[in-house]
């Protein structure tokens, strides 16, 4: 009960933060967003104790998501670039804890020719809006997450549960949230619907560690 516990109370944060940030409330919204990256850490601990290397390694990646959240509710730049670290961590984290359940060959090369093509289309929009100093570290958290994915589509072909490449699809959309909200044009919008998708996706990746 105590997955399903945390499932729900993750549910409910991420409501409250979404609308404590539309009022303008900083220090709710703040809580909020810390409790429910905390909930998706607690899913991931309870399914993954004594489980395989698989889920242990879940576990790591999303603990530097958590991290990177809370580094990432400031908006000052040595803030963003701690947290673009931490979620790259969790990337790489997440792309060996996929590769470690099998990689189905015809799927591994076809998700990366894909997953190339639409992340060459990702670069060419975001990067002119980059500042200078920071555009080697949003290109290697590109190249990244990409990779990441494209892996998700190999271990799945391999036999990986669906909840695989749901969960990286749905991190990697909410990262052009992200991107759009930080680079692009800030708005409320951004986070209106890339907070569910990445809260989502972060659950989706924990429950994982149970059935995989």
């Amino acid at each position: 009960m105590l997955p399903w516990a945390a499932t729900v109370l993750c549910a409910i944060f991420v409501a409250l933060h979404i609308a404590s940030e539309h009022q303008g409330q900083k220090a709710l919204a703040a809580i909020t967003k810390v409790m429910a990256s905390a909930s998706f850490l607690a899913i991931a601990w309870f399914v993954s104790a004594g489980a395989s290397l698989y889920a242990k390694v879940v576990l790591g990646a999303l603990a530097f998501c958590a991290v990177g959240d809370v580094l990432l509710l400031s908006r000052a730049t040595p803030a963003f670039l701690g947290g673009l670290v931490s979620f790259l961590l969790g990337h790489v984290a997440l792309a060996v804890a996929f590769a470690s359940l099998g990689l189905a060959r015809g799927w591994l090369p076809s998700a990366l020719f894909v997953l190339a093509a639409v992340g060459a289309a990702v670069i060419r929009w975001l990067l002119p809006h980059v500042e200078k100093p920071m555009k080697l570290p949003v290109l290697a958290y590109c190249t990244a997450i990409s990779v990441m994915v494209a892996i998700a589509f190999g271990a799945f072909g391999h036999g990986a549960q669906w909840i695989v490449p749901a969960g990286a699809v749905l991190f990697y959309l909410s990262d052009l949230s992200v991107a759009r909200d930080r680079f692009v044009k800030p708005a409320f919008v951004n986070r209106l619907w890339g907070l569910p998708l990445y809260y989502a996706s972060t659950v989706l990746l924990a429950w994982s560690a149970r059935v995989s």
